[in-house]
């Protein structure tokens, strides 16, 4: 059996529902949805069951706050990607590899991903990652530079590249 061990941190955008394996982070975002409607695709797709353990996220916890505070360029936390497959994994992997402070387009990533014509699919696999901030897909743009959507919340994207750009 998979534990999925989570725990809530306020974030200057929202609350982030952070989950974690043994094997590392597997699920973060940010919402005002309570945690346990946030944690249930994670829990089917993993067969898992949920506990609230806030020790257990505490490390990615810190993190983040270090990464809003302006503290943190880059995380080292170990990332479970049991949800992700295929070239969605492929594609966010890629996204890791942008510097902070940096953007990067669809195309840019589909290229590094190993699939030079699949932008709208990168677009796909950052609208749908699971593991938003540690997982940078703020920092994906369109070919014309402009920011584009972030899910339903383009100003959280705004707020995260202006973070960024802001304490380079």
């Amino acid at each position: 059996m998979t534990w999925l061990r989570f725990g809530t941190e306020p974030t200057p955008i929202g609350t982030a529902v952070i989950a974690v394996t043994d094997e590392g982070l597997v699920a973060l975002e940010i919402t005002e949805a309570p945690p346990e409607l946030v944690l249930e695709p994670a829990m089917h797709r993993l067969a898992a069951v949920a506990e609230h353990d806030p020790v257990a996220v505490e490390p990615v916890a810190r993190q983040l706050r270090e990464y809003f505070d302006g503290e943190r360029a880059e995380f080292d936390i170990a990332i479970d990607w049991r949800l992700v497959r295929g070239f969605t994994r492929a594609a966010l992997e890629a996204v890791c590899r942008i510097p902070y402070g940096e953007t990067a387009s669809y195309g840019e990533v589909a290229v590094w991903a190993g699939a030079p014509r699949a932008a709208r699919a990168v677009g796909t696999a950052c609208a749908t990652t699971p593991i938003s901030v540690v997982v940078p897909v703020h920092r994906v743009v369109r070919s014309d530079g402009s920011l584009g959507a972030y899910g339903a919340r383009p100003e959280l994207k705004r707020f995260l590249v202006n973070l960024e750009r802001a304490i380079e």
